[in-house]
């Protein structure tokens, strides 16, 4: 059953990196890049700052960041556990994956720090802006985001799909304890004023 399944992962993949061509070489390349995005990451630091303030915007700043983090470190974790080839690093199958600009990655391929990152920002996002149009808006861009690293033949469409999977949860819960820290530090400080109230 397994291996069927690998197997259906790998034909997945034969036909969403063979939908290529120059022009979208030189596209996918440009949204896989690490600054490509850097307009939009400045606009989302302006929003949060302007719909949060004066201080709310610090805790989301933080805990955005704590999402990146946490991606980053348990999907290299999870490549070192699994060791599971990239297409492109794959001995047996890298002579058929569509190559852009002769990247190809580091070893190991699952899960996806692209593909965590990306939904667990949208995911956590989402949560803080409560809206369906920036839901929308978000989940695209990391969907986005994610299939252009099969399109350039650094992973497999299950690297994604857990990546993606794993990401949501990392940003819904940080999310969950953003609000419950936050609320943590009101009760706090308004037990202080009480208390300051109480001596007057």
């Amino acid at each position: 059953m397994l291996d069927w399944f690998i197997e259906l992962d790998k034909q997945l993949f034969l036909f969403l990196n063979g939908l290529n061509s120059p022009a979208w070489d030189r596209i996918m390349w440009w949204i896989s890049g690490k600054w490509s995005w850097l307009p939009l990451y400045v606009g989302l630091v302006f929003i949060i700052v302007y719909q949060e303030r004066p201080y709310r915007f610090i805790y989301t700043l933080l805990f955005a960041a704590l999402v990146v983090v946490f991606c980053d470190q348990l999907s290299g974790l999870c490549k070192a556990f699994f060791e599971r080839y990239r297409p492109s690093r794959d001995p047996a199958f890298s002579h058929l994956v569509h190559i852009v600009n002769d990247y190809r990655g580091g070893r190991y391929g699952f899960f996806s720090a692209h593909a965590a990152n990306s939904f667990g920002v949208a995911a956590f996002l989402a949560c803080c802006f409560r809206s369906n149009r920036w839901g929308v808006f978000l989940f695209t861009w990391a969907t986005i985001v994610s299939y252009s690293r099969i399109y350039l033949g650094v992973h497999y469409p299950l690297d994604i799909i857990c990546g993606g999977l794993i990401g949501a949860m990392i940003g819904v819960q940080c999310y969950v304890f953003r609000v419950w820290s936050e609320n943590y530090i009101v009760r706090k400080i308004e037990k202080r004023k009480d208390k300051k109230r109480l001596k007057k």
